[in-house]
């Protein structure tokens, strides 16, 4: 059915803001640069990308007679702290597994940032020692259990809201929105720049540009360190998210890009080239970004404006996935 008639639950302020990045354009000497702020999303504890996918989980979780939100991530995730919020708007409550996915040696890691604000919205937090992964983890299905034994009703959201039916659709919504601001402000991005990991933002976008007449790319930048794996998920789900808003066609194999370079050999753990990008941003444009995510897809954007694999000619949208609360677990490095 066409994306507009898929039930959505109204969580965000309204479309994200796009705002050029004009000094840092200008110091690339390359291709001009915008961003489109996921990080200014929301009032729901400080927005992100996970929040646009859970406007359409959420309908579905209400539909089902769900009481409780079980979803999993790593210590610091930003998903967890996101259905967090999204549950206490909706007056559910929120499981959150929270598994120990990065090797990082701040004592405070557990104790500050996005499962700090996950506490403080009454969600259950769970620490379970266990490494990354993207797929469905023994400890999500025994929180569910945990959940349907006490008598609850669970509703199960993968790690990114990602590998979930609808997963694809919150970013299928996002390429409408940009298509939107372009006419409104007179340009056209024709190569967008996102980071990857559990898949489902940079698939929705790809599924969301595939029916355009104009040729865009849409960049994937790896931040798993598990490419090949990170790039068959965006693949499933930019297929699957096709066919559930109509697009009448097989997507292509040259539709979906996903890059290796910039992740380093471990997730979560930013490198130098992620530190450098963090500083140049914020040093030339104010703007604040995190060492697990973002970090990395701007220091892929800013190489390949620098190296001309993306053109001078190029309008770039650089899609800004928020965060920032993760920062707090990661001071020792700044």
């Amino acid at each position: 059915m066409p994306l507009a008639d898929h039930a959505r639950f109204p969580l965000l302020f309204g479309p994200s803001p796009v705002h050029p990045l004009e000094r840092l354009s200008d110091h690339l000497g390359g291709a001009r640069v915008w961003a489109k702020r996921e990080d200014c999303n929301s009032g729901l504890a400080y927005g992100g990308n996970k929040t646009r996918k859970l406007e359409y989980l959420l309908p579905d979780a209400l539909a089902a007679g769900a009481d409780t939100l079980v979803t999993i991530g790593g210590i610091q995730s930003n998903h967890t702290r996101q259905v967090a919020a999204v549950a206490a708007r909706a007056g559910l409550r929120a499981v959150l597994v929270q598994e120990s996915w990065v090797d990082w040696p701040d004592p405070v890691n557990d104790k500050v940032g996005n499962i700090l604000l996950s506490r403080i919205m009454g969600a259950d937090v769970r620490l379970v020692r266990a490494g990354f992964g993207i797929g469905f983890k023994e400890s999500w299905h025994r929180a569910l259990e945990d959940v349907r034994a006490a008598g609850g009703t669970p509703y199960a959201i993968p790690a990114g809201a990602s590998d979930h039916p609808l997963g694809g659709l919150g970013f299928a919504q996002w390429a409408e929105e940009v298509r939107q601001q372009e006419r409104e402000l007179g340009v056209f991005f024709d190569t967008v720049v996102v980071c990857s990991v559990t898949g489902s933002t940079q698939a929705g976008m790809i599924a969301g540009f595939a029916g355009e007449d104009r040729p865009r790319r849409v960049i994937g930048i790896d931040a798993s360190a598990r490419l090949d794996e990170t790039r068959s998920q965006v693949a499933k789900i930019a297929r699957g998210t096709a066919e559930l808003v109509g697009l009448g066609r097989d997507l292509r194999d040259d539709e979906i890009t996903v890059l290796a370079g910039w992740a380093g050999d471990r997730y979560g753990i930013p490198v130098a080239s992620t530190l450098d990008a963090i500083r140049l941003t914020g040093r030339l444009e104010g703007m604040i970004i995190d060492p697990v995510y973002e970090g990395k897809s701007m220091a892929g954007l800013i190489d390949l404006v620098r190296s001309g694999d993306i053109p001078r000619t190029s309008t770039v949208l650089y899609a800004h996935l928020g965060g920032q609360p993760a920062l707090n677990a990661y001071s020792g490095v700044f």
